[in-house]
């Protein structure tokens, strides 16, 4: 590290947990961000501003003035730009030193496999169980860890899938093929600053994976009552019958 990094991670490597080496680690860290909507703001931000060195952010949606409520890594003079884009800016501006790789086209199986190859972490920030399968699947297929976050209306949920770990349940395991609920914002609505609280938990979750301190929340799910402040805590069995990540 320069001089200039040192200043600018210095509150991060004063912790004994991070230090030195685990700053060197954030810079060298490549980490797949899918959806740059209300949980992919922060996690981006978040994630700049730590350090991660190269962040590869992937969506095909282009900012609009309703997302402006909640998407807090766009502004109004950015409507009509692609959410890459728009956040590529914002990233750019926090944290100069990045690499941003930009991914505007809908990832399907073979996308997934080319672009998963070589990150530390994925964060799905997506809004669409098709999107959440397919992610998973390259996961687990490509044994990288992934951490996944959901919010709508006053409800937020958070899981991270470890899945180095042949013994960690799946986002499959959790969800199955029936599960076609309308998960989207538009058509449920959502509280601004729920996403910042579950984006922000995913954002330390991933750079625990990628430092190696503290324990994850593998194997658990986080969910979230934002009407009354409450967590509830549900440990993730592994399901047996799984055809993702117990294929015979």
């Amino acid at each position: 590290m320069n001089d200039q990094q040192l200043l600018r991670y210095s509150r991060q490597i004063m912790l004994a947990d991070i230090d030195i080496e685990g700053q060197e680690k954030l810079l060298t860290a490549s980490v797949l961000i899918i959806g740059l909507g209300g949980l992919g703001s922060p996690v981006a931000m978040y994630l700049a501003a730590a350090g991660v060195g190269h962040l590869i952010l992937a969506d095909f949606d282009t900012v609009d003035l309703s997302n402006l409520q909640r998407q807090i890594a766009h502004t109004t003079d950015r409507i009509g730009q692609t959410k890459v884009e728009s956040a590529a800016q914002t990233l750019q501006a926090l944290n100069p030193d990045i690499k941003i790789t930009s991914i505007t086209q809908p990832l399907d199986a073979d996308t997934l496999a080319i672009q998963i190859a070589g990150v530390d972490v994925v964060v799905d920030c997506c809004d669409n169980f098709t999107t959440r399968f397919a992610v998973n699947a390259a996961c687990v297929n490509a044994k990288i860890p992934l951490v996944s976050g959901a919010a709508i209306r006053l409800e937020g949920q958070l899981a991270v899938f470890d899945n180095r770990d042949s013994n960690c349940a799946c986002y499959r395991c959790l969800y199955d093929d029936d599960s076609t609920e309308d998960t989207t914002c538009a058509a449920n609505g959502v509280l601004s600053p729920l996403v910042g609280v579950i984006g922000s938990l995913q954002a330390l979750e991933t750079i625990k994976f990628v430092v190696g301190f503290g324990q994850t929340i593998a194997g658990k799910l986080l969910v979230f009552d934002a009407r009354y402040t409450q967590w509830r805590e549900l440990k993730l069995m592994k399901d047996k019958q799984c055809p993702v990540c117990n294929k015979k």
